[in-house]
């Protein structure tokens, strides 16, 4: 007598397709490679800034007749003698000095620094005892480095996001060409084979995210940066919350536009409403980083929230409430996403020849 095959449950039929996706990359040598060449540059880059901060030119710094013996002997200062405490806070205003070193403060140091709208971390470690630190400008947060760390959150979740969503369209195509998802379906439900290619792909991306984390940890304390590690490790942390979900929210929709398509060529017109809603975020944070409306705006629009809400923790204008309110938000349109994505993905999944239309995927 025949033994009877078992039918794999769900759950395991979930985990073979995931098996599946990520065997299939990570044996795939444009895959490593294109990783390693990522993490280079992340490397790279972070090095850089870090040795170039070190080597920047002498800070100017304003002293009164007071504090000038304070800062004898100190290499890399150029010193400005000003009459008084209030002429060396002009200088700062004027832009004339970075910082200014006036009477007054809390003991043992009894001085105060004086900056605009920050000081030069490494004039402040000079310092055997850390004076007290005064802001004139409101903006506390210095304007290029909030530049420099919008653009790292926006390319990071562009090219990731990108180049695995075009990678699970891509291999639902494949699969449809070549007949390979007839036997697939056979063997397991369709909404198992969508959850284990969005499983797979979405470990994936959070492997390359906790590696780009993981070096940009590195870098940033080799090169001495601390205090910069410090005030990103909130948003990174965050940032990786809402890459997670909003990934998923991403990959189903990418994998439904995939199955629409029966040949490569033709999945450009399916997965460009996608592109562009993840291009989105990566251009906005280049021209409104400095905007305080439009990032608020972005940090509770699921497609953006990855990037906007990190932004607005890392420059402190996010009250406590607000990463865990965009987070409701992002799981709710997360959920929406999966259901609409699991629809089209079924109804489209053995329809061969022309481009299925949205709405007759959606109806079935």
């Amino acid at each position: 007598m025949n033994a009877s095959v078992t039918t794999p449950s769900f759950a395991q039929s979930v985990w073979l397709v995931t098996e599946r996706e990520l065997g299939s990359k990570l044996r795939s040598k444009s895959f490593l490679i294109s990783s390693a060449i990522l993490f280079v540059i992340v490397l790279a880059g972070v090095l850089w800034g870090g040795f170039a901060a070190q080597n920047e030119n002498r800070i100017p710094i304003a002293v009164t007749p007071e504090t000038a013996s304070a800062v004898e002997g100190m290499d890399g200062l150029e010193v400005t003698d000003a009459a008084d405490a209030d002429e060396a806070r002009e200088l700062v205003t004027a832009g004339d000095v970075d910082a200014a070193l006036v009477p007054g403060g809390a003991e043992p140091f009894g001085f105060t620094l004086v900056g605009d709208e920050d000081v030069p971390s490494g004039l402040v470690q000079q310092f055997s005892v850390s004076p007290a630190v005064e802001l004139l400008a409101t903006d506390a947060t210095d304007g290029f480095l909030r530049y420099i760390v919008a653009i790292g959150f926006g390319a990071i979740f562009f090219a990731a996001a990108l180049t695995f969503g075009s990678t699970i369209a891509s291999s639902v195509v494949e699969e449809k060409q070549t007949r390979v998802v007839e036997l697939l379906i056979s063997a397991i439900p369709t909404r198992a084979l969508l959850a284990g290619k969005v499983i797979g792909n979405t470990l994936l991306a959070m492997g390359q995210i906790i590696g780009i984390a993981a070096i940009a940890t590195v870098g940033l304390t080799v090169t001495g940066q601390d205090m910069l590690l410090a005030g990103l490790g909130g948003p990174i942390a965050w940032f990786a919350v809402f890459f997670l979900f909003g990934f998923v929210l991403l990959a189903a929709l990418f994998a439904a536009a995939g199955a629409m398509v029966s040949r490569q060529e033709d999945i450009g017109a399916t997965i460009t409403p996608l592109t562009y809603l993840v291009m989105a975020p990566y251009f906005l944070v280049i021209f409104f980083n400095d905007n305080p409306l439009v990032l608020t705006i972005m940090s509770y629009v699921p497609f953006s929230a990855p990037v906007g809400m990190p932004v607005r923790i890392f420059v402190g204008e996010a009250q406590w409430w607000e990463p865990l309110l965009s987070l409701a938000v992002m799981l709710a349109a997360c959920v929406a996403a999966i259901l609409i994505g699991a629809k089209i993905y079924e109804n489209s999944l053995l329809r061969m020849g022309a481009r299925v239309k949205l709405r007759e995927a959606l109806a079935g």
